[in-house]
């Protein structure tokens, strides 16, 4: 059984538009690692190791929804599975980047944060 989002999104401005095709917990490491050549869902699994099969197929599903990775099944025995990214995808390689720098330039402070944030019960 698929899943529904319960809400219909207000899709008014860009912020929406990004946020709906890519907010999930998974999904910017997903397009991150598929950049990266790691195109197999097995292999996509390994690199994100605390995901579920099954929330990491969804996720994956989503992105080819919305027209971010392609899904290429290959006709043989056993069944081989490949994503890409799309144009659009490949559009958000750079943004990604950057903020994984950010992320990078303030990750002791960030960790700090939000470990404080978590043992105060705040998140």
């Amino acid at each position: 059984m698929a899943y529904k989002k319960k809400l219909t999104p207000s899709l008014n401005c860009g912020l929406d538009l990004i946020a709906e095709v890519i907010y999930g917990k998974w999904k910017i490491r997903l397009l991150y690692f598929i950049n990266k050549g790691h195109k197999r869902p097995g292999e996509l699994q390994r690199k994100i190791p605390d995901a579920s099969r099954r929330v990491l197929n969804m996720q994956l599903n989503e992105l080819e929804i919305h027209e971010l990775i392609t899904k290429k099944i290959f006709a043989q025995l056993p069944p081989k599975v490949e994503y890409s990214l799309t144009g659009l995808g490949e559009s958000l390689i750079p943004i990604i980047t950057t903020l994984g720098k950010w992320g990078d330039e303030h990750q002791y402070r960030l960790r700090d944060i939000i470990m404080k944030a978590n043992a105060e019960g705040n998140l």
